[in-house]
């Protein structure tokens, strides 16, 4: 995510895909809520320590097949969702996260199940118990109002409507705003999209296009996202939009979609997105997806962008490091995701780090020089104000430290183990972990493993450490 208005860095800011859970995420998914007289249910989080009630345990979604209308005149929004999904334990009962909409029907394997709703949590129990190892499809129809919730920072996410449509941004929390989910980075699905919006509207998800269709003064879009997503990651975002699709050299499918409020000014920037995402294969590997592109909204009060999977998100037009930020998430948070919300700084870090790099090499300020110039910030500056590996809470994932003090740790890690290394360790972080997680104690042991140096003093200083640390 890049905030632009509480712009957090100091720059210039139905084809089912099967893949393996890791062992140490399965048994987080596996967790278990409270046994009740039926039986075992699954827990209504997975344990996060900023946002308890996030994700499901005791099962995963493998695939989500999300059929949507919207009225963007009376912001009304049918939904069915069908989720294909796995128990990862005996199940009596399991939860998805929906907050908001009515729920008019809701089966398991076509059989009507029981439900109630508590807070955000939407309580299914089936007519029988699940097995573990047992594959379900639970179906849930919906229909009302969808809106956005309040991060603890104040900012808003989930389905925020706009004045042609809506933009929909969901980190951390605004997926289950829109449909139900297991709504943690924790589990990560593949995607088929059919949105439904009038006929002068374009209805813009992940992934590819896989077709279009005008009747009756409606039209449908059909998008599907292979790749493992996060919940989070998805988007349906509405409006009036000018379109461009090509295909780059590399093969990539892109659409770019673009406010026409918007559009003289992204124009030159968004048209440079072919040429940064080569560049960021060639420092990072290959580009993790089949699609690309970018949404470019008219959403003023919005505030901020966000690596959509496949296609980023902008409230408004951006400049060209904002498009190189949310560019490097599609490696660094999206392709590898995280396993807890505390470890942000591998999302952020990484991409404001990104930036620093890419002005280094088109012409710009050395990432030493914006380094020297944040750490001449004074002990009492908001720089300082908690550490990037342990944010503290909700409220800071966003803060200035997770963004500009996580870049320094990693141009800390650059000085301290030379180029060679350092991008070494970069293109392995993103290999290793394609399609799945990592933490901060996987990345501190491969940038060991790959320097042959012991780094604990520098991630402990930089990562951990109160204060301004010492300059290495």
């Amino acid at each position: 995510m890049t905030h632009l208005r509480r712009r957090a860095t100091t720059l210039l800011r139905r084809d089912t895909v099967a893949f393996t859970v890791p062992v140490a995420l399965a048994a987080l998914l596996t967790a278990a809520g409270p046994a009740t007289a039926a039986g075992p249910a699954g827990a209504a989080g997975v344990g996060d320590p900023y946002f308890p009630l996030a994700g499901n345990g005791g099962y995963h979604v493998s695939h989500y097949d999300l059929t949507l209308r919207y009225d963007p005149g009376s912001r009304h929004l049918d939904g069915k969702a069908v989720l294909t999904a796995r128990a990862t334990r005996p199940l009596a009962r399991f939860d998805l996260d929906f907050q908001g909409l009515k729920v008019t029907g809701l089966t398991v394997d076509h059989v009507k199940a029981a439900h109630r709703r508590e807070g955000q949590e939407l309580v299914v129990t089936p007519r029988r118990a699940l097995r573990e190892g047992e594959r379900f499809q639970v179906t849930v129809t919906y229909q009302g109002i969808p809106g956005p919730v309040t991060d603890p920072d104040g900012s808003l996410d989930g389905w925020i409507p706009t004045d042609d449509g809506a933009f929909v941004a969901g980190e951390p929390q605004g997926a289950m705003t829109w449909f139900p989910a297991n709504n943690h980075p924790l589990d990560k699905s593949s995607y088929d999209f059919t949105i439904t919006v009038p006929e002068d509207r374009a209805a813009v998800a992940n992934g590819v296009l896989l077709g279009r269709r005008t009747t009756h003064g409606l039209t449908t879009f059909r998008w599907r996202q292979t790749e493992p997503m996060a919940a989070y990651l998805a988007t349906a975002t509405v409006g009036k939009f000018q379109v461009k699709q090509y295909t780059t050299r590399e093969g990539l499918k892109v659409y770019d979609a673009v406010d026409p409020r918007e559009a003289a000014a992204a124009a030159p920037v968004v048209g440079q997105l072919p040429a940064v995402l080569e560049w960021e294969s060639a420092l990072f590997g290959p580009y993790p997806f089949r699609a690309a592109g970018s949404i470019v909204d008219h959403a003023p009060n919005v505030g901020y962008a966000l690596e959509t999977q496949s296609r980023p998100l902008y409230d408004r037009a951006p400049d060209l490091s904002t498009l190189v930020h949310e560019s490097a998430h599609q490696w660094f948070g999206d392709s590898v995701s995280l396993t807890s919300w505390k470890d942000i700084w591998l999302n952020e870090g990484f991409a404001v780090y990104t930036e620093w790099l890419y002005a280094e090499q088109h012409g710009g300020s050395t990432a030493q020089k914006s380094f020297d110039a944040l750490y001449a910030r004074p002990a009492t500056d908001g720089l300082w104000e908690f550490p990037p590996g342990d944010p503290g809470s909700g409220a800071n994932i966003f803060g200035t430290p997770v963004y500009a003090r996580g870049a320094m740790t990693l141009h800390a890690l650059r000085t301290a183990v030379g180029d060679r290394a350092f991008f070494r360790i970069l293109r392995a972080w993103a290999a290793a972990h394609r399609y799945g997680h990592g933490t901060t104690a996987q990345f501190e042991r491969l940038a060991e493993r790959e320097s042959g140096q012991d780094l604990g003093t520098l991630f402990r200083t930089w990562l951990y450490g109160r204060g301004k640390p010492g300059k290495p």
